[in-house]
């Protein structure tokens, strides 16, 4: 027997196991659709931006090699990151006369692979190159600088420069489609020194030096944290005539270490089912009631936390997390772009551990998290969406009428106040049971569909959980990664052939724990 052949009989007793065990509970929860009642096209704000730590990463083999993992099976249109300005990339140098010198090697060798994987680059403008900044102070462990321009001609003529080559290399209809950001969370002075009239300041000049290569580029701001500034640089652009076309910001679910830049602050995630999503609604409500209703929304970051250390980056629960969170903000945001598909991450230096509660959704053995599978479900949802009055669900069916159903439980474990992320999500959490789920598809094509069921839960499909039973070693070894990659290998927990009769009914029931997640593929077989 081969292993994956074994692993599907594996898959098949547990879940037989789980279902006997779920008969422990009266709750019922029931997700009722009619297939022919097409909602319209599923939305997918959730692909269109993915985020990566600094553009220098970007030239290494291995991160190549995942993000194009996670293009081909998760479709990640964009990609944003920081420092694609900074000194590590060479752009800019001055003679011994104060003469700009600008060097585009680097980022060409990055932005060539990206478009050569069909990947579109969000272009964030930072940080300041050290000839070109008017001070020293830096952030991160590669000391990206944070300081305003010494001379806001000489950063106007770089980005007019920069905007003119990316013109000249890939064309101007390929330009037009990417998006240009003007800085990082400059409301916090860890990203910005200057005050909000500064970064203003910093705005007008980037935008218009954009724009003066092609009125058709887009460009956009404040890129702040927690959702700062909207309003006002909104009023400023309208006062100054002052282009803009896109709204960013960020926002993560946490009430306690909001800027954690050592992983010693201590986290806490917010205990309410409404983080991000109240957010998102807030600042999209902002935009419309003001005198720029149509800009576009765009979350350049988001995610459970903002620290690279933070334990619920690896744990099952974010699988659910991050599905209840797309889903609530599908009709607001443009864009969602989660932080960050990979491990490989150096905003505080290279980590010790493959697990060490890093954003990615691959950790630095390319090993899938939860959370990339969350995504992978979703990718595999059809164009058109069901009419589904279940808010933790998605029911949608492709161009050849294959159905298919992604539903979750979101069950925010946390101790309040009492115990931090980095110290709770580090152990062993065993799921409670939710009771079962009812999936009842009506207008059904009478005959007979292939039926599978995958899962992301706790000890499914959870690489962290497997990693903890291996003693949670200070380092992998080759025989024990492909353990975790075998164990957590995404294949059908159960599949089965199912006859739908004359009336059309399907039906499908299944046991539900804490911040389980399903995905049922439905399929029609072919006589």
């Amino acid at each position: 027997m081969n292993i994956k052949s074994f692993l599907v009989i594996l898959g098949l007793f547990t879940f037989y196991c789980n279902s006997v065990n779920s008969q422990n509970t009266n709750s019922l929860r029931t997700i009722i659709a009619n297939v022919n009642a097409v909602k319209g096209a599923t939305k997918t704000g959730w692909q269109e931006c993915v985020g990566a730590g600094r553009a220098n990463e970007g030239l290494r083999a291995d991160w190549q090699e995942q993000l194009r993992l996670v293009k081909k099976e998760i479709g990640f249109k964009y990609i944003r990151m920081h420092g694609l300005l900074h000194d590590d990339m060479g752009v800019y140098f001055e003679d011994k006369n104060g003469n700009p010198i600008y060097n585009w090697q680097y980022i060409d060798q990055l932005y060539d692979f990206l478009v050569s994987i069909n990947v579109k680059p969000f272009v964030e403008l930072s940080f300041m190159p050290k000839e070109l900044a008017s001070g020293t102070t830096t952030c991160f462990w590669w000391k990206g600088n944070v300081t305003p321009p010494k001379s806001y001609d000489k950063w106007a003529d770089l980005i007019k420069a920069l905007t003119q080559h990316f013109t000249e290399r890939y064309g101007k209809e390929e330009v037009m489609k990417w998006y240009f950001e003007v800085w990082n969370e400059p409301n916090l002075k860890y990203f910005f020194s200057g005050d909000r009239n500064e970064y203003f300041k910093l705005y007008d000049y980037t935008a218009r030096a954009v724009k003066s290569v092609s009125n058709e580029y887009r460009v956009g701001g404040p890129a702040t944290a927690g959702n700062a500034w909207i309003p006002e640089l909104i009023a400023y652009c309208e006062k100054n005539n002052c282009p803009i076309d896109i709204i960013t910001t960020h926002d993560y679910a946490i009430v306690k270490g909001f800027l954690d830049a050592d992983g010693k602050s201590g986290k806490i995630l917010s205990p309410d089912s409404k983080s991000i999503i109240s957010h998102v609604l807030r600042s999209k409500k902002q935009i419309t009631s003001s005198t720029k209703p149509n800009l576009e929304l765009h979350y350049t970051e988001w995610s459970t936390s903002p620290s690279s250390f933070d334990a619920v980056h690896d744990s099952y629960q974010s699988a659910a997390f991050i599905l209840d969170k797309l889903k609530g903000t599908e009709d607001a945001a443009n864009s969602m772009s989660y932080w960050t598909f990979t491990d490989i991450f150096e905003e505080a230096g290279p980590r010790a551990t493959p697990f060490h509660g890093g954003f990615g959704l691959l950790n630095y053995q390319s090993i899938p998290k939860p959370t990339f599978y969350a995504y992978q479900f979703l990718n595999k949802l059809g164009k058109a969406e069901i009419v589904n009055t279940d808010t933790a669900s998605w029911i949608c069916k492709n161009e050849k009428g294959d159905i298919q159903v992604l539903f979750w439980n979101l069950s925010i474990l946390t101790k309040g106040d009492s115990v931090n992320n980095d110290v709770f999500y580090k152990r062993d959490l065993p799921a409670k049971n939710m009771g079962n789920t009812a999936v009842e598809l009506s207008n059904m094509k009478p005959g007979k569909y292939a039926v599978e069921v995958y899962k992301v839960g706790y000890k499914v499909n959870d690489t962290y959980a497997t990693y903890l039973e291996l003693g949670s070693p200070q380092q992998l070894t080759k025989p024990q990664v492909t353990q975790i990659l075998q164990k957590n290998s995404n294949l059908p927990i159960a599949t089965e052939t199912v006859e739908v009769k004359a009336n059309g009914i399907f039906k499908k029931q299944l046991p539900m724990r804490e911040n389980d997640v399903y995905f049922l593929s439905i399929k029609a077989k072919k006589n």
